[in-house]
């Protein structure tokens, strides 16, 4: 009789413990689902237990904190609302764009002489203008100008030296004549701590989720 007692209880901790165990996990999801819907900076969460205590851990990724923008004037409101619309459009293909580049590096490497390499870039080319063509032709001029900067901030290269690198020296030439007669610099750098030191706010603020 006692053992049995001792049996059934057993029993009934037993069922109590999973039943805890399935709490804390359903509890787990209702919460992270919360945060994960109602926090852009969560990163990820977890359960942990320590010492008997289950502990709910969230892990955000970095916030930026910078001082509030103060326009002179609406001309200067203006411009930086503009930069951050073309940063919003732009980001997102400096970074697909780059990730092109890598794999072209890396097929171009692979290739035994000049010819081969040139054959292969002919045909990747033509696969590139038909991915983008659509979208960059409806870009504004302001857009064409901040997608070079945000190339040379991702890769570090000019578009200069870009198409120099891809298309040779007199293509690369030719097109910085063209870009010269509009007023623009394909040699052009970037410069996040000074002349693009707002354009680097704004990706940092963009790929934060603060804006």
């Amino acid at each position: 009789m006692y053992l049995c007692s001792q049996i059934e209880t057993a029993r009934y901790l037993s069922v109590d413990i999973w039943m805890k165990r399935i709490g804390y996990i359903l509890l787990f999801l209702a919460v992270s689902g919360t945060m994960l819907a109602g926090t852009p900076y969560l990163d990820s969460c977890m359960l942990s237990t320590r010492g008997g205590d289950t502990v709910y851990l969230a892990y955000l990724h970095e916030v930026w904190v910078y001082p509030p923008m103060r326009f002179k004037n609406k001309k200067q409101e203006k411009f930086y609302w503009r930069t951050v619309r073309d940063v919003k459009k732009c980001l997102p293909y400096a970074k697909m764009i780059t990730k092109d580049m890598e794999y072209a590096d890396a097929e171009l490497a692979k290739l035994p002489d000049e010819k081969a390499r040139k054959k292969w870039w002919k045909t990747y080319e033509k696969y590139l203008f038909k991915k983008y063509e659509k979208d960059f032709r409806g870009m504004y001029a302001s857009q064409g100008m901040m997608l070079m900067k945000l190339m040379d901030r991702e890769t570090d290269r000019t578009s200069y030296e870009l198409i120099k690198k891809y298309k040779g020296k007199g293509v690369a030439n030719f097109w910085q004549f063209i870009a010269k007669i509009f007023k623009n610099d394909l040699k052009e750098e970037y410069d996040a701590s000074d002349k693009d030191k707002i354009t680097e706010r704004i990706i940092n603020l963009v790929e934060a989720g603060q804006l």
